[in-house]
């Protein structure tokens, strides 16, 4: 395997090269290309995705502690929408590896939503062969400049909320309505069922959600309901950003 394309881009985003170049090919294979080429001595990257899994947490929560003086349970629900797929796929996305991950056939032809999660592990794994060639301190460089600086857009759009619950008191407030959501459609057999789903306030359909449980496609429509509501009503949503403690001396 010729690590120089995984060094290139190593050098181009990250600012180095790895000192151990199998790091970073491993942490951008799937266990699907090491199961379609069994003959081959590779490694796929869940081991690293682990590592690099807790790395993120401890860095999130230790940004966190230190930056803002909220209580456990508000700082848990930020830290989840910091270190959720949806973020750090989208920041796997912005760092452009996607050309260099190494999948099977038929991982490739995956559905979107299955590709970002792919994304989103590689970007762990990839935190992870940091973490274990360049130390903690380049590993919490890497993770502040493409996951903490999304704590402004997460805290002022307050996507780190429930859509669910978040979604009602926007209701609630806009036009004293608590939304009811409805089953529009079931399709598929009953192992694998796909639910169709319209969030209503009043008569107003405020949006439709699909997913493989009532509960994720009620949760989709709820975005997109919060969405119609941030159009509509935009003085409900506070520009204001929090607030970080003083420093203490």
């Amino acid at each position: 395997m010729d690590p120089k394309p995984y060094q290139e881009f190593a050098e181009a985003k990250l600012g180095f090269k790895f000192d151990d170049p199998s790091l970073i090919v491993t942490a951008l294979t799937h266990r699907s290309y090491v199961n379609e080429h069994k003959t081959a001595h590779q490694n796929h990257n869940e081991r690293l995705e682990f590592l690099g899994d807790a790395v993120l947490e401890l860095v999130t929560s230790d940004f966190l502690f230190k930056n803002f003086d909220k209580p456990e349970g508000i700082m848990t629900a930020w830290r989840s929408a910091l270190v959720r797929t949806e973020s750090i796929s989208s920041a796997g996305y912005e760092l452009g590896y996607e050309p260099l991950i190494r999948l099977s056939h038929g991982e490739r032809n995956g559905t979107d939503r299955a590709h970002a999660v792919i994304i989103a592990d590689c970007f762990e794994a990839l935190t992870g062969a940091i973490y274990l060639d360049k130390g903690y301190d380049e590993a919490k460089k890497f993770i502040e400049k493409h996951i903490l600086v999304k704590i402004d857009e997460i805290l002022e759009e307050g996507s780190w909320r429930d859509p669910k619950s978040y979604f009602q008191e926007l209701a609630q407030r806009a036009e004293n309505e608590t939304p009811v959501y409805h089953t529009i459609k079931e399709e598929g057999p009953d192992h694998d069922k796909t639910f169709t789903v319209a969030v209503y306030t009043g008569k107003t359909a405020y949006g439709v959600g699909v997913g493989h449980s009532k509960q994720i496609a009620q949760t989709e429509a709820a975005r997109q309901g919060i969405e119609k509501i941030k159009a509509a009503y935009p003085h409900l949503f506070s520009r204001k950003k929090f607030q970080k403690p003083a420093q203490k001396p």
